[in-house]
């Protein structure tokens, strides 16, 4: 570590509420060979972040218990042996931790160029949301032009960018929500149908929408009694995809529907995947998600903004569902 310089960083003091995210100084870290150090210009929050500060979601062997799995700013330092970046450069990263401080590393092929048009802020809001939606949604899930997705929680971070992402594809997007305001700002964003799922039952809206064949791929961050209801709404050969699980990990299924229609089940989380398979997810985003940002046909939705030093109202704005899109710390 680099003795002579510190940095602000935000740490869990313990497990427990928000309060617990408390500013500290912190040594800056030094690049490996392979890494770059990043100047924290802004960083995302996500759902991960707030299981990390319940004690519920471990950084991975290795990496700063310092939470934050997305950032944006300037490369400060290159590591040995590292190409095709240079000092001042400036970049968004995935990360595995470090984010909520003023410098991080992380390796470089896990780092993107920012697209045009985006300020820091909403670079910040791209990598963790990007990369999970492209790899469960076009890769898992295996989406195709003309089929038909239902995202779940779509106006969530998640859920704001796979209904871009679906649409831009080619998909018929659906999108389960609460309240009329959410459903409109999903249809905003590209939703053929907003369902709330407060007053409406998601299955028979999609089956009903798609003449009674059902969606093709379903996107899960909800978990519990979800499943059931998303394999009902599943076309033959249809696709389930669960990243996360909000209403509990845990769920009755009847297997019966599994097996006539040939479903996939399946799911998968990011942090823990290997450097080569985050560098793999990159490329594609690079080559066919970074143009269509450019061209303002998909754009990062940003609900607010807040100073490092008050990520604990951050998480409590996270934790009270009442966000549009992506919640952002201004570090830098």
């Amino acid at each position: 570590m680099t003795e002579s310089r510190s940095m602000t960083a935000i740490e869990v003091s313990q497990p427990g509420k928000p309060e617990v995210l408390v500013p500290t100084r912190r040594p800056v870290p030094d690049p490996a060979p392979g890494e770059i150090r990043i100047a924290v210009q802004a960083a995302g929050v996500n759902r991960p972040d707030v299981l990390q500060r319940l004690g519920k979601y471990n950084p991975p062997p290795g990496i700063s218990d310092i939470p934050g799995l997305e950032v944006a700013g300037t490369v400060d330092a290159l590591g040995e042996g590292v190409e095709g970046w240079a000092v001042g450069d400036p970049v968004c990263a995935l990360l595995a931790g470090g984010g909520y401080a003023g410098f991080c590393v992380v390796p470089a092929a896990q780092c993107l160029p920012i697209p045009a048009g985006l300020t820091m802020a909403e670079a910040a809001a791209l990598p963790e949301t990007f990369f999970t939606v492209w790899s469960n949604v076009f890769e898992r899930g295996a989406l195709q032009p003309g089929e038909a997705l239902l995202v779940h929680g779509g106006t969530s971070g998640i859920g704001t960018t796979a209904i871009q992402l679906g649409a831009a594809f080619g998909a018929r997007v659906f999108a389960t929500a609460r309240g009329a305001d959410k459903c409109a700002a999903c249809v905003r964003l590209g939703a053929e149908r907003a369902i709330d799922y407060g007053t409406e039952d998601f299955a028979a809206v999609v089956k009903d929408a798609t003449g009674g064949t059902g969606v093709n791929v379903v996107l899960d961050i909800v978990g519990g009694d979800y499943v059931a209801r998303s394999i009902d709404a599943l076309a033959v050969e249809g696709r389930y995809v669960c990243i996360g699980f909000v209403r509990g990990a845990t769920a009755t299924v009847n297997f019966f529907p599994v097996m006539t229609k040939r479903l996939v089940l399946t799911g998968s989380t990011l942090r823990a995947r290997p450097v080569a398979y985050k560098k793999a997810v990159a490329e594609q985003l690079k080559a066919r998600v970074w143009p269509l940002i450019a061209e303002g046909r998909i754009k990062p939705v940003v609900h607010e903004v807040f100073p490092l030093e008050r990520a604990a109202d951050a998480h409590r704005l996270m934790e009270s569902n009442q966000h549009v899109g992506k919640i952002v710390l201004a570090v830098g």
